[in-house]
């Protein structure tokens, strides 16, 4: 796997690739999307740090921009929230029984009406970060028929933040850790506990008010 995607970061495909996982994978939330941004990155680290290539020796292989990742990305992960949310607010019998049959989705659309309506939108960008998260809020949005303005600037911040974290942990871990595989695979880790931090968080306040309301 790790060499399939090493062939790819090589390659100026890697940003239609990164592009396209990270807008489907608000439909697909099983898209390595994150592992493609950070195996980009951390083979951009990779490349700065063996130092620039002799003039002699010719280029057969692209290195990934960081910042063209960083805006690809971004862009990417607010067109799928967006085109996810269109389609929940559009609605139809098909789309509502399969909200029903989600207990995620059903309890998002309960929280997120309020929750965005008084500015409580970091919601948004905690589950940008969960497994399937980036699914249940922008179809839970889109369903209870919240104003574009409530959510895409909370998705654009959501896409910022989860980009940023990303490309950070591919780039800078590769650096620190001075070998490519191994920044990868630690950047992963990081990624996958910061998603089951994040999944924490947002079931905390649902847990917490369940909890507390009174028996009937």
């Amino acid at each position: 796997m790790f060499e399939t995607l090493g062939s790819l970061t090589a390659s100026p495909w890697i940003y239609a690739v990164v592009a396209v996982s990270v807008v489907l994978d608000v439909f697909l939330p099983v898209l390595p999307s994150g592992v493609l941004v950070i195996t980009a990155a951390a083979a951009a680290a990779a490349a700065g740090a063996a130092g620039p290539v002799p003039v002699a020796v010719p280029v057969t292989a692209e290195v990934p921009d960081i910042l063209a990742l960083l805006v690809i990305a971004t862009a990417s992960s607010v067109l799928g929230d967006m085109a996810a949310f269109r389609l929940a607010r559009r609605g139809g019998a098909r789309l509502d029984r399969a909200i029903a049959r989600s207990r995620r989705l059903t309890r998002a659309q309960d929280r997120l009406g309020t929750a965005l309506a008084r500015g409580g939108g970091a919601l948004v960008v905690i589950a940008r970060f969960a497994p399937a998260g980036r699914s249940v809020v922008s179809l839970g949005a889109g369903k209870t028929h919240r104003k574009v303005m409530e959510f895409l600037p909370w998705s654009v911040l959501a896409g910022m933040a989860w980009a940023g974290y990303s490309v950070a942990l591919g780039y800078f871990g590769t650096q620190w850790l001075g070998t490519q595989w191994l920044g990868t695979a630690v950047s992963l880790v990081a990624l996958f506990a910061g998603g089951a931090l994040a999944a924490y968080l947002v079931r905390r306040p649902y847990t917490a008010r369940t909890a507390a309301a009174p028996a009937a």
